[in-house]
Parts: C-alpha cells; sequence; structure tokens
C-alpha cells in the first residue's frame, strides 16, 4: 500500500518491449530452410500445372484420380478446385484463384507467406515465433473453420448454377 508521499509507476502493456526470443539452433535453420523449400516445391509445381477452366481436375495432371464425391453426389468436395485456384494464383490471377476456390487462394497466399517467413528465419537465425507472438490467435481455428466452410458453400452455389470455372478470354 502506497502512502500520500510515495509513488508507484506500473508500466502499461502498450509500452513494455515485447518478449525477446534466442537466435535459432543451426537444426532450427535447417528445419525452416526445410519449411521454405516445401512451400516453394508447392509453389512451382502449381504453376507447372495448367489451370483447368472447369474451375475442378487440374490436379488429375499429377496423375491423381478424379473428385469421387462430385462425380457420386454430383456436388463439389470442401477440397474441389483447391489445386485449380493454386494453378490460377501463382499465375497472378488472384481474382480467378479466388474464384474457382476461395479457401484455395487463401491457402496459396498462407503458402507463399510461409515461404518468406521461414526464409527469413533461415537466412537470419530470428526464430518465427518472434513474429507470430505479434499476430493475434484467439479466434484463429474458428475464422479458418467458417472460411472454410464458406469457400465451400461457393464452390457449391457456382457449381450448381453452370458459373464454376474460369475462362481466359
Amino acid at each position: 500500500m502506497t502512502t500520500a508521499n510515495e509513488v508507484s509507476f506500473v508500466v502499461p502493456p502498450l509500452i513494455s518491449a515485447p518478449p525477446r526470443f534466442a537466435n535459432l539452433s543451426v537444426l532450427g535453420r535447417l528445419l525452416n530452410l526445410l519449411i521454405a523449400a516445401a512451400c516453394l516445391t508447392v509453389l512451382i509445381l502449381a504453376f507447372r500445372l495448367s489451370p483447368s477452366p472447369s474451375g475442378v481436375g487440374t490436379h488429375t495432371e499429377l496423375h491423381m484420380e478424379k473428385c469421387a464425391w462430385l462425380e457420386r453426389v454430383g456436388i463439389p468436395c470442401p477440397s474441389c478446385g483447391m489445386t485449380t485456384s493454386f494453378s490460377w494464383y501463382v499465375r497472378g490471377n488472384v481474382l480467378a484463384s479466388f474464384y474457382v476456390q476461395p479457401a484455395g487462394c487463401i491457402a496459396a497466399l498462407i503458402t507463399t507467406i510461409v515461404f518468406w517467413i521461414t526464409l527469413y528465419a533461415a537466412i537470419t537465425g530470428k526464430p518465427v515465433a518472434e513474429l507470430l507472438h505479434r499476430l493475434p490467435a484467439k479466434y484463429t481455428w474458428t475464422a479458418v473453420l467458417v472460411l472454410t466452410m464458406a469457400a465451400w458453400g461457393w464452390k457449391i452455389f457456382i457449381h450448381l448454377q453452370a458459373m464454376d470455372g474460369w475462362h481466359v478470354q
């Protein structure tokens, strides 16, 4: 308890410095480099594929089967159009990427961000946790679930309305 003559100072959390993290070990840097390489591989692979004008099926260029859900049920599965969306995204056509599968566009954007952040961490030795500490994470998983469900709803809507796909003009 303070008296009238004593003054107590408390530093508000907004002014205090963020926590400092130790630099990464060699193993930590290599792990970040490996993650960056994996992200870059996904983006390069998406660039090598030709986006399907139908909005789905680009993954068949990788010798994968067609979507059984789409063939049997008649509506796209939650991941239908993801590869096509990635393929449009890496070509710089973000509008086409978002149109054919919004969740795919967001995933491609996140893949790009993760590539740059982990490459930064591998080169500088600064941990990614220091960057992530600055992001609010309270509702992250709820937001991911809501956005994924909304993107799936959009994909079903454009498919049922025969508006699926993106045609280059």
